[in-house]
């Protein structure tokens, strides 16, 4: 019927071969986490930084005349993006960064 098979398959164990990563490898995949940290971080700030300008530059268009006039609505917006875009990037950049100088290794002569 086959129903043993397949449960004596299921339970037991699969063996796994012994692996060693390389240096090569492990850093890798210590790049990847610090690109994924950047991203993180960067997200967040963009968030903080949309809300903030999307806050102080529609007060500003409601409080102030001269913005009012001469800024459209496609110039708020441009105002928003930016500010969120140059966040994300300048966090990224340093976080990336800070995680680099953290897991570099260098090699002291003894």
């Amino acid at each position: 019927m086959g129903f043993g098979s397949e449960t004596g398959d299921i339970s037991t164990p699969r063996k796994t071969g012994f692996s060693i990563t390389s240096i090569a490898e492990s850093r890798k995949i210590v790049r990847a986490e610090c690109v994924q940290e950047g991203v993180r971080e960067a997200t967040k700030a963009a968030g903080v930084a949309a809300v903030i300008s999307t806050v102080a530059t529609l007060g500003a268009v409601r409080y102030v005349p001269w913005v009012k006039q001469h800024i459209n609505y496609t110039g708020r917006a441009l105002i928003i993006s930016a500010a969120s875009v140059a966040a994300f990037f300048i966090t990224a950049d340093k976080t990336i960064l800070e995680c680099g100088k953290r897991n570099t290794t260098y090699d002291k002569p003894v």
